[in-house]
């Protein structure tokens, strides 16, 4: 049976299974300070495996702030407003004085006054709160990487949590890039919030990430044991991203999504592989999905380079309009400096679109081999780049061996329904680790201790 078979065959509804020995529907409550589905993963995780849990049977609540997700039939949305202190278009601003509800609200102005980022701890400290007022609704609460203090307290069912990598990451990586001092003590402050995600991490009973190398990070650098970090890989949406022969390819497209200032995305090395590979091929253009900087290493790069007329930045479009973007490149491409998994790739891989992709993080967990799935080159390489994309411009038969190979991986490895059968799994072992603790409290023997990992 081919991958396309299987997929078909599995996308029919089937009851949850897991290895702890019960199949009852399940009730979760799926927590997500931030669900942006256009920027960032985080909406896009909580919007699929929703929908794949509550097509599984179970029964899925997303408790989220804004911006709030969007989600699909048959799961709820609970708001628990924060101040939106980054909303557009006027982030950081101050609220009103009307708009003050508790203390809560006044520690996240006063943490974004003083140049922190205030929404993990304050997002968890209101779930805290809602949680308490809720007790006995849910059988489950997986918090998607909030990893704030308040949900270190009895949350009245058994907690899961999702890193898909550690923010330590991209600090550093800001740091890294930072011109001067003024810049790096400022990217400090900003990201000052990772001291408390390291303290909870080491603190959690049940932690899941999506690739092997964001559990090695984990491990390195919150400090967790390795034995409570468990691999799901999350997935692309085959269904939406899929090929269509109908739609006309773009000559010398190339497409990626990136946000454009941040170091992580290594947007600037792939502009620069750009004015590169136009010597040879004047039609290669990128379009970017992600909002333009009007300043910054990205615009001086297009700048420099003389092309303003060869970037394109596109934002809020609708994932249809996306897929149709996607198969209309001749080449997609992840220039990451690291992803913790790369959804990027998993979806364009999925329309048949071949991809160049670097070596970062887990990208090659994603992609796949060099020149059997994919052609992949090191991270902050242009040279690398630049000759990948011109190969791969050039030769037709390359992209539709590599387009319909990376399909095939996708339909493979990486669906949403695998990822929330896996993760469902994950829930239940918890729920049962936690029937252990109680049994034994009754017994007399005391809860089961968690003991907090060494750094």
């Amino acid at each position: 049976m081919t991958a396309e078979t299987a997929q078909a065959v599995g996308s029919r509804p089937l009851p949850a299974v897991s290895p702890a020995g019960g199949d009852a529907p399940l009730r979760i409550a799926l927590l997500s300070y931030k669900g942006n589905p256009f920027c960032g993963g985080q909406g896009v995780y909580v919007r699929h495996l929703s929908r794949e849990l509550a097509r599984l049977g179970h029964s899925v609540e997303v408790v989220g702030a804004q911006p709030y997700p969007v989600l699909d039939e048959g799961v709820t949305l609970t708001e628990l407003p924060s101040l939106d202190l980054y909303r557009q278009p006027d982030p950081f601003r101050t609220p009103k004085r009307g708009e003050y509800r508790d203390w809560v609200d006044a520690l996240e102005v006063g943490t974004m006054w003083t140049g922190g980022f205030p929404e993990p701890l304050t997002f968890s400290l209101r779930a805290r709160r809602h949680l308490a007022a809720r007790r006995g609704d849910f059988d489950v609460v997986h918090d998607n990487q909030t990893l704030g203090y308040g949900l270190l307290a009895d949350l009245g069912a058994p907690l899961v949590t999702t890193v898909h990598h550690p923010i330590t990451v991209d600090r550093q990586l800001d740091l890294d890039a930072a011109q001067d001092w003024k810049r790096r003590l400022s990217v400090r402050r900003w990201y000052g919030f990772t001291r408390m995600q390291e303290r909870v991490a080491r603190c959690l009973p049940s932690i899941v990430t999506v690739s092997g190398s964001s559990r090695q990070e984990i491990v390195d650098h919150l400090g967790v044991r390795p034995e409570r970090v468990h691999v799901v890989p999350i997935g692309a949406d085959t269904d939406l991203f899929s090929p269509d022969p109908s739609v006309p390819v773009v000559p010398g497209r190339i497409v990626t999504t990136s946000s454009a200032d941040v170091p992580l995305k290594g947007l600037v090395h792939l502009v620069e592989a750009l004015a590169k590979v136009r010597t040879e091929n004047p039609d290669a253009h990128l379009v970017v999905v992600g909002r333009r900087a009007d300043d910054g290493p990205v615009a001086q790069a297009i700048e420099r380079y003389g092309l303003e007329g060869a970037v394109e930045f596109v934002k809020g479009i609708s994932d249809a309009e996306l897929v149709h973007l996607v198969r209309g490149a001749q080449v997609a491409c992840v220039p990451s400096l690291y992803e913790g998994f790369s959804l990027p790739a998993a979806e364009a891989m999925a329309t048949g679109t071949p991809l160049v992709a670097t070596t970062g993080g887990a990208i090659p967990e994603v992609a796949g081999a060099d020149g059997e799935t994919c052609l992949a080159v090191p991270p902050g390489d242009a040279d690398a780049l630049a000759g990948a994309l011109k190969r791969l411009l050039g030769d037709e038969g390359l992209r539709r061996r590599l387009g319909a190979a990376g399909r095939e991986r996708v339909l493979a490895r990486f669906t949403w329904r695998q990822a929330a059968i896996g993760t469902a799994e994950r829930y239940r072992a918890s729920i049962e680790r936690a029937a252990r603790a109680r049994a034994g409290a009754r017994a007399g023997a005391g809860p089961l201790p968690v003991r907090p990992s060494r750094p």
